[in-house]
C-alpha cells in the first residue's frame, strides 16, 4: 500500500464519512424516537399504563447505556468497524418487531432489540467523528450529533401522520430506513478500517501510536480530578436527559389534556422541541469551539431553565414558543459535553463516548420509569410541573475546570 496516496485518499473522503455517521445517526434516532413517541398508539391498542409505557422506554435505553460503554471500551482496544452496518441490522429487526408486537412482553423486546442497535452505532460513529475531525472537534461532534437530533425531530411527524392514522404495521415502512443506514455504515466502515491500517503502518514512524492504530496521549490531570470532573458532567446529563424523557414521552398527553387537542395534534410541540434541539446541536460544538466548552455547557443546560419553569403556565401558543427555546438551548451542549470529557480522557475515545451515550440513554430510561409511575400516582400535570425544575441543576457547571478544553489552560 502506498501510504501517501492513500492519505491522500483519505483525507478527500474524510467528510463524506463525517456525513456518513450523520445521516445513519438520523436514521437510526429516527427509529429509536419513533418508539416513545408512539405510547398514544400502544396506549390505545394494547390499553397500557404510563408505568408500562415507561417500562418500555426503560427497555430502550437500558440495553444501550449498558453495552455502549462495553463497546467502546472494547473498541478502544480491538477496533470492529463491521459494527457499525451491523448495529442498523439489530435495530431493523426492532422495527419489524414493533409492527407485529400484539402483547407488553413483545414490546419490551423489540425495545431492547432497538437499543442494542443504538449501543452499536453510538460510540463507533463518534469515535469516527473524532478521527475525522482534527482541531475542530466541536464542529465535527455537533455534525455527527445533529444528525440524531433531526432524526429526533422527524419521528413525531412520522408518528402524527403515517403511525397515528395507519396503525401498528405501519413500522414496516421505516424498514427501508433500517436498510438505507446498513448501506451508508458499510461504505463509512470501509474507509474506518483504511484509516486504522494506515495509521497502523505509521507506528514505526512515530511512537506515540498505539498497536490498536490510535494517536496515544498522556491525560494532565490527576485521577481525582478527572473522577470530580466527570461526576458533574454525570449530573448535568442526569437534568438534561430526565427532563427531555418526561418531555419526549408525556408531554404530549400533558398537552392534549390541557388544551383539548387531539394526540396527533399533540405531537406538533414535539416535533418543535427536537427541531429546535437539531438547531442547537448544530450550533453548540461551533460555539464552544469559539467560546469554550465551560461556558456552552453551563448555558445549554441552565440557559433553558426559565423557559421550563414558564411552559406549565403557558396557554397553547406560548408552549409552542417555550418548547422551541428549550429544545436550542438544551441540545446545544451535548456534543461539547462529549467533546469535553473525550479531551479529558483522549486514549479513551470509545469508553468516553460510549459511557455519555450509555449514559444518556439510562438516564432516560430510568427516567421514564419514574416519571411514568409518578403520573399513575398522580397526574401528568403534577410531573410535568416537576420537570421544570431539573435545568436548574445546569448551575452546578461553575465548578468545571476553567479553560476553552478541559486539558487546556488557555482561557
Amino acid at each position: 500500500m502506498d501510504s501517501h496516496l492513500t492519505t491522500l485518499k483519505l483525507n478527500r473522503t474524510a467528510n463524506w464519512a463525517l456525513v456518513g455517521v450523520s445521516m445513519a445517526h438520523l436514521l437510526n434516532d429516527t427509529m429509536q424516537t419513533v418508539v416513545p413517541a408512539s405510547f398514544p398508539l400502544f396506549q390505545q391498542t394494547l390499553h397500557l399504563s404510563f408505568a408500562q409505557m415507561g417500562w418500555i422506554a426503560f427497555a430502550l435505553n437500558i440495553t444501550a447505556s449498558i453495552l455502549q460503554p462495553l463497546i467502546g471500551y472494547v473498541s478502544d482496544r480491538r477496533p470492529m468497524p463491521f459494527l457499525l452496518p451491523g448495529g442498523m441490522f439489530c435495530t431493523l429487526i426492532g422495527m419489524f418487531g414493533f409492527a407485529f408486537a400484539s402483547e407488553f412482553w413483545m414490546l419490551l423486546v423489540s425495545a431492547s432489540i432497538v437499543g442494542i442497535g443504538s449501543s452499536i452505532l453510538h460510540p463507533e460513529s463518534s469515535r469516527v467523528a473524532y478521527m475525522v475531525a482534527g482541531k475542530g472537534r466541536g464542529l465535527a461532534q455537533s455534525i455527527f450529533q445533529v444528525g440524531g437530533n433531526t432524526g429526533q425531530a422527524i419521528a413525531p411527524l412520522i408518528v402524527a401522520f403515517l403511525i397515528l392514522p395507519n396503525g401498528q404495521h405501519t413500522y414496516l415502512w421505516l424498514l427501508g430506513l433500517a436498510v438505507i443506514g446498513m448501506i451508508i455504515q458499510y461504505y463509512v466502515s470501509r474507509w474506518y478500517k483504511d484509516k486504522i491500517t494506515l495509521t497502523k503502518l505509521k507506528a514505526a514512524k512515530n511512537g506515540q501510536i498505539s498497536k490498536e492504530g490510535f494517536e496515544t496521549k498522556n491525560s494532565q490531570h490527576s485521577k481525582l480530578f478527572i473522577a470530580c470532573t466527570l461526576l458533574i458532567l454525570i449530573v448535568l446529563l442526569f437534568s438534561k436527559f430526565v427532563y427531555l424523557a418526561g418531555m419526549t414521552g408525556y408531554y404530549s398527553f400533558y398537552y392534549a389534556e390541557s388544551f383539548g387537542v387531539s394526540l396527533s395534534q399533540a405531537q406538533i410541540s414535539l416535533f418543535i422541541l427536537q427541531f429546535a434541539g437539531m438547531i442547537g446541536t448544530l450550533l453548540g460544538g461551533p460555539l464552544a469551539d469559539r467560546f469554550g466548552r465551560k461556558p456552552m455547557i453551563w448555558f445549554s443546560i441552565a440557559g433553558a431553565a426559565p423557559f421550563s419553569v414558564l411552559l406549565p403556565y403557558a396557554g397553547p401558543s406560548l408552549s409552542m414558543v417555550l418548547c422551541f427555546f428549550i429544545g436550542i438551548i438544551l441540545m446545544s451542549g451535548f456534543s461539547v459535553i462529549i467533546v469535553y470529557a473525550q479531551e479529558l480522557l483522549p486514549n479513551h475515545i470509545g469508553t468516553v463516548s460510549g459511557l455519555f451515550f450509555g449514559l444518556s440513554f439510562g438516564l432516560g430510561g430510568l427516567g421514564s420509569v419514574v416519571l411514568g409511575s409518578l403520573i399513575d400516582a398522580t397526574s401528568v400535570q403534577w410531573v410535568i410541573h416537576l420537570c421544570s425544575f431539573l435545568p436548574l441543576l445546569g448551575l452546578l457547571a461553575v465548578f468545571l475546570p476553567k479553560g476553552r478544553t478541559a486539558v487546556s489552560a488557555k482561557v
